[in-house]
């Protein structure tokens, strides 16, 4: 992409790989599951055009950053503390930060931490997690979408890596990045995640074989356990932040999903994010933005909506 610039920084003991563009403030771009700082790479053009430096990371376990084998390493401390090391490294006290999927997470996570470090937040798809004082992420999302939900599907080692293994990884990533199918995602082992060879994908407009190819070459180079390991260290998040119960995050917050998107269409997410209590874990959450006909990967998707959004938002605080 023209004119981003590449390098790799050292951070909270792993190497990094960042692209960034632009002079400015900072706007932080935090990419989610099965991602790359590529899913940003519509935003980084625009914002950069218009006054601000774009800084985009794969995160641990993504792409050309260092991938910890161990799923102790993909803590919410872990994540928060390489992205403090990352804005100590830019040389800036505060930053913008946009997050997607479990981008968002952790960006959720951030501001819950170091609010002092974050001018304001502009989250996609999922919104903010309360945390249950008695019962785990894990159990709570066993117990209420089965042992075939996803996220409870991803929690053993080397399982889903084994079925990923028996796919193309290009065909994989069209299928996960062009599905459009409702929450709750439950895969049962029966059907596993791997791609069919019966049913083509056909690409939508905003992604290109290209793209696919670039996110399958990346991939490929580490697998997938990393990624995973991100959804393996759920309990371990839940036992880390019982400091934070009841903790309300504090930065001016917009939200931004799709009415399609498959966190959204979950049962009891699309109350949550309209209901009172939502409010109260964010009190500076000022905007809730639905997307008409949009998925989950709404980054890509509508890409000059949601620079437009984000622009439109940040620019208040700058």
């Amino acid at each position: 992409m023209e004119g981003i610039e590449h390098r790799t920084v050292s951070v909270n003991g792993i190497n990094m790989h960042i692209a960034e563009k632009g002079e400015g403030p900072v706007v932080l771009f935090v990419h989610g599951f099965p991602e790359l700082w590529y899913s940003w790479r519509h935003q980084i053009q625009t914002l950069s055009s218009l006054g601000y430096r774009a800084v985009a990371p794969d995160l641990r376990g993504y792409g050309d950053t260092d991938a910890p084998a161990s799923v102790h390493a993909y803590t919410c401390f872990h994540l928060v503390g390489d992205l403090i090391a990352l804005i100590d490294s830019l040389g800036v006290d505060k930053v913008f930060v946009v997050g997607h999927d479990w981008g968002a997470i952790v960006s959720w996570y951030l501001c819950l931490f170091r609010p002092d470090r974050v001018r304001a937040l502009v989250n996609l798809s999922v919104p903010f997690m309360r945390r249950h004082p008695s019962v785990k992420f894990v159990d709570g999302y066993r117990a209420r979408f089965g042992d075939d939900y996803y996220i409870c599907r991803f929690q053993e080692p080397g399982v889903v890596e084994a079925e990923f293994a028996c796919a193309d990884t290009a065909e994989l990533i069209k299928k996960i990045l062009t599905s459009r199918h409702p929450g709750p995602w439950c895969v049962p082992k029966q059907i596993g995640f791997g791609y069919s060879p019966g049913h083509p994908i056909s690409l939508p407009s905003w992604l290109s074989e290209e793209d696919v190819k670039y996110y399958a070459s990346k991939i490929d180079q580490k697998g997938f356990s990393g990624p995973l390991n991100y959804y393996r260290a759920f309990d371990i998040n839940w036992e880390l932040t019982a400091p934070w119960q009841g903790a309300q995050v504090k930065v001016p917050v917009k939200f931004i999903t799709g009415d399609l998107d498959v966190v959204y269409t979950t049962p009891g997410v699309k109350e949550f994010i309209h209901s009172d209590a939502f409010k109260e874990s964010v009190p500076l959450l000022q905007e809730i933005v639905v997307i008409e006909g949009a998925a989950h990967f709404i980054n890509q998707e509508k890409p000059d909506e949601i620079s437009n959004h984000i622009y439109d938002f940040i620019q208040k605080f700058k």
